[in-house]
């Protein structure tokens, strides 16, 4: 099977993904910080939040590794997915018992979606840039051989 060779991301694109993260994480925090729950339950939302984030870029990680031919373990594959849909799963069970209003619960459904969207794409990017960014080494250093 043929790889397919990575492009770098598009500087708009880049730009879009870091925005769409700030402001996901940021718009969550602003929400917990204002609002009227207890320290601990703000505290399990923010937990929730930063646990599928790093799930979300775990997975993200270990699909683009396998892609890519580098060896990933099944144990490692399938806790990245576990983490990622306990996290979602903690969230809706969350909201779901909370007491707030429809409208707040939605605020944090979807600023947390938006941030672990974001959070894969920045990764992404990341990746790119730097498998381009090695792969355009190499070339000058073949040519200059």
């Amino acid at each position: 099977m043929e790889q397919k060779q990575p492009q770098q991301p598009s500087a708009a694109f880049i730009g879009a993904s870091w925005t769409a993260l700030i402001i996901g994480i940021s718009a969550f925090i602003i929400g917990l910080w204002n609002a009227e729950m207890e320290l601990n339950e703000k505290g399990y939302y923010f937990t929730v939040l930063m646990f599928g984030l790093f799930a979300a870029i775990s997975v993200q990680k270990a699909v683009r590794d396998q892609i890519e031919g580098i060896p990933v373990t099944n144990l490692y594959y399938g806790l990245a997915w576990f983490a990622t849909i306990l996290s979602i799963i903690l969230l809706t069970v969350g909201l779901w018992n909370a007491d707030l209003l429809k409208s707040e619960k939605g605020f944090y459904a979807m600023a947390f979606v938006l941030s672990m969207f974001s959070a894969i794409t920045v990764q992404k990017n990341t990746r790119d840039m730097k498998l381009t960014e090695t792969k355009d080494d190499q070339n000058k250093e073949r040519l200059e051989d």
